[in-house]
């Protein structure tokens, strides 16, 4: 088996992103509070779905979580991982890349962000970014799925996998951008906080779709084969491909229902509209139809 060495702190990184992870989520509720008691409607939800993002990325690299994040965590945890190395270091895949960036974009939080902060520079200049042309390159949906999932198949498809378990930078590095990669593609695909350019139902399913496929595929190949340069029991090795293929099925479907839901508002939102317009012009048409003549 792949020598796990020793030479990162795990416990100084596990607390660096706990202190982050806990600041994020105050700084959160603490907006929320305030958009509530100046009478804007927040729901409570939100506040609960970013907490437990924050939660779910902050226990991939805690002890006591699923600690292969960084995988020499997973030799100092006190209850024993099932599995093996590998299956701890795919749940934290799923933790880092997947579940904890999906509930936090359902908390929306750049949408709180702008409602928080008062009209004025500062407000102008975060739309300015959120509305240019590389905001719009990096959240089209192909371009983060790429991102996304062509950075998971050099992970798992090169010696990269096993560098990261020799050298801290580049395990920290990695992490961050299967974190950062994962977030990108979750807004793209969700949308739910204002950008610039809007994107129809089927070509987001599709993306989503052919993400979905990729995804598998990667998945099925390391059940088959270790990492290049690893070598991992074959009970652990399949064990952690199972984890990646059905816990990446179900955050698949997870981002279509997030999809379905918008599309059935978008339709309720116009029906509604329509039917207001509609009806505001009977009233002006009966309303000429009854002034008497002069």
């Amino acid at each position: 088996m792949h020598d796990h060495p020793t030479n990162m702190g795990p416990g100084a990184l596990a607390l660096v992103v706990l202190l982050v992870a806990v600041v994020g989520v105050a700084l959160y509720i603490g907006a929320a509070v305030r958009l509530r008691r100046r009478g804007d409607a927040w729901p409570w939800w939100r506040d609960a779905s970013v907490a437990a993002g924050a939660g779910a990325v902050a226990a991939a690299v805690l002890p006591f979580g699923a600690a292969a994040v960084l995988p020499s965590v997973a030799a100092a945890a006190v209850v024993p991982l099932p599995g093996g190395p590998f299956t701890a270091h795919m749940a934290g895949h799923l933790l880092v890349g997947m579940v904890g960036p999906l509930l936090i974009v359902l908390g929306r939080p750049v949408t709180l962000l702008l409602r928080s902060i008062p009209v004025g520079g500062t407000r102008t200049g975060l739309l300015t970014v959120l509305r240019s042309r590389p905001a719009a390159l990096l959240t089209a949906p192909a371009v983060a799925a790429v991102l996304d999932m062509g950075g998971l198949w050099v992970l798992y498809r090169t010696p990269l996998f096993a560098a990261m378990h020799d050298d801290t930078l580049v395990a920290i590095v990695v992490h961050l951008h299967v974190f950062a990669a994962g977030m990108l593609f979750t807004v793209a695909i969700c949308r739910l906080d204002p950008l610039r350019r809007r994107y129809g139902l089927p070509h987001l399913a599709v993306v989503l779709l052919v993400a979905g496929a990729v995804h598998a595929v990667l998945a099925k190949t390391l059940y088959a084969q270790s990492p290049p340069g690893t070598m991992f029991a074959a009970s652990d090795l399949q064990a952690g491909a199972q984890l990646m293929y059905y816990g990446g099925d179900a955050v698949g479907v997870a981002l279509a229902v997030v999809l379905a839901v918008r599309w059935y508002s978008g339709v309720g939102r116009a029906r509604h509209a329509g039917g207001v317009g509609r009806a505001r012009a009977r009233t002006v048409t009966v309303g000429r139809a009854r002034r008497p003549a002069a």
